[in-house]
């Protein structure tokens, strides 16, 4: 590996295209790593539970999330600024490196619900895909067991969004974020229960009635159930396209350290639960979350992403996005160097075995947003995830 893991090399360097050819992998890892210093308004997401306090923009094409650096001195190189003509490049140096489509406000958070509810507080738009928290309360949060990496109750506290979304909500919100916003899958999480179905029972009566309404593709997430019969019942009720269960790291003393509860399920449930999934959902249309930079022995990770591709599940690996509020938000995210070096093997691994984010219909693996390993695995060619929608500048 090229750097330690869980720093950050202020003076690591990508393979930068310029002028919008050559490694956007490369670029899109050291954007996701140093974060980018705009000179522009960005549409962006603060708080909850995944990869947040982020802009959303397209680059070349492409949906990325990066961080979004305010101060005018950050230590930053990568700059977006406005072009003439209308267009947005990124810059370091002086140098463009790539073109930049802007993500504007979603149409749909101008809405709200018969009962006063704003849309925007039900599901949010990530790029082209519509994602929500259908349950923004954990069993872990506020306790010593909570996972150090989330923001799960940050947004709740903050009024950014409601406790409880019932499917009828999620299914009004998802057809308005279709109709207005070309909005092309819908991802719905939720936080863990003490109940035996984790919260995946809720979670996919919710996607049932997002996927009746919308006919849009649907992701579900949820952690391990306690009893592996529940998987079957959530598949029989028809409104999960993909399942995300994400184990966050493959290294153990990490894995207990960052997420205790996660811990005690025990990683061998997660591949014996992965198992099951697969035969039921079938290759590519399950996943988990991988997350670098949390000191974590990157062998371990390399091995655990290989395991799980060769069950048939998708490694969606990301760099750690230190999240306001939550307990590692003094934490730095890893050098793009260690993350490239880490989607390279695993995506090697992938391309081996016949899998890329093309079997994915739905959710993360589909969006691939919040990683560079899927533009790591089309390099040569680079080839766009899903169509870009037309409220763009």
């Amino acid at each position: 590996m090229t750097a330690a893991p869980g720093t950050r090399d202020e003076h690591d360097t990508a393979r930068e295209p310029a002028g919008g050819t050559g490694d956007l992998g490369e670029l899109i890892a050291a954007l996701q790593s140093h974060g980018v210093r705009v000179e522009t308004t960005v549409e962006s997401r603060t708080g909850g539970a995944g990869p947040t306090d982020s802009g959303m923009i397209w680059l070349e094409g492409r949906p990325v999330t990066v961080p979004i650096v305010a101060a005018p001195d950050a230590s930053t190189p990568y700059v977006l600024r406005p072009e003439d003509g209308g267009g947005n490049g990124i810059y370091r140096d002086g140098r463009r490196l790539a073109g930049v489509s802007r993500s504007l406000r979603p149409r749909f958070y101008d809405l709200t619900t018969a009962d006063g509810v704003p849309y925007e507080k039900i599901a949010l738009l990530h790029l082209d895909s519509l994602a929500s928290t259908v349950v923004q309360a954990c069993n872990y949060w506020n306790t010593s067991d909570q996972c150090g990496f989330c923001g799960i109750g940050v947004s709740l506290d903050s009024g950014a969004t409601i406790a409880r979304k019932t499917p009828e909500q999620l299914a009004e919100v998802a057809v308005a974020a279709r109709d207005l916003d070309g909005v092309v899958d819908v991802t719905l999480t939720t936080g863990s229960s003490n109940a035996p179905d984790r919260g995946a029972r809720y979670v996919a009566r919710c996607g049932r009635a997002v996927k009746e309404a919308s006919g849009l593709p649907v992701e579900i997430q949820f952690e391990p159930p306690r009893d592996l019969a529940i998987l079957d019942e959530v598949y029989a009720m028809g409104g999960a396209d993909a399942v995300g269960i994400h184990i966050e790291t493959f290294d153990p003393d990490v894995l207990a350290r960052v997420a205790p509860g996660k811990f005690r399920t025990g990683i061998e449930t997660y591949f014996e639960t992965w198992e099951r999934a697969v035969e039921l959902w079938g290759r590519g249309r399950v996943s988990t979350y991988v997350i670098l930079g949390m000191g974590e022995d990157p062998e371990l990770i390399v091995e655990g992403c290989r395991r799980a591709v060769d069950l048939g599940v998708y490694p969606f690996v990301v760099p750690l996005r230190p999240v306001a509020g939550s307990l590692m938000q003094d934490a730095r995210p890893p050098s793009s160097a260690y993350s490239s070096e880490v989607y390279r093997q695993v995506a090697d691994h992938m391309t081996e075995r016949g899998m890329s984010a093309d079997d994915a219909v739905a959710g993360c693996a589909r969006c691939q947003a919040c990683s560079a390993i899927d533009a790591v695995q089309r390099q040569p060619p680079m080839l766009q995830i899903g169509p870009r929608p037309a409220s763009l500048s």
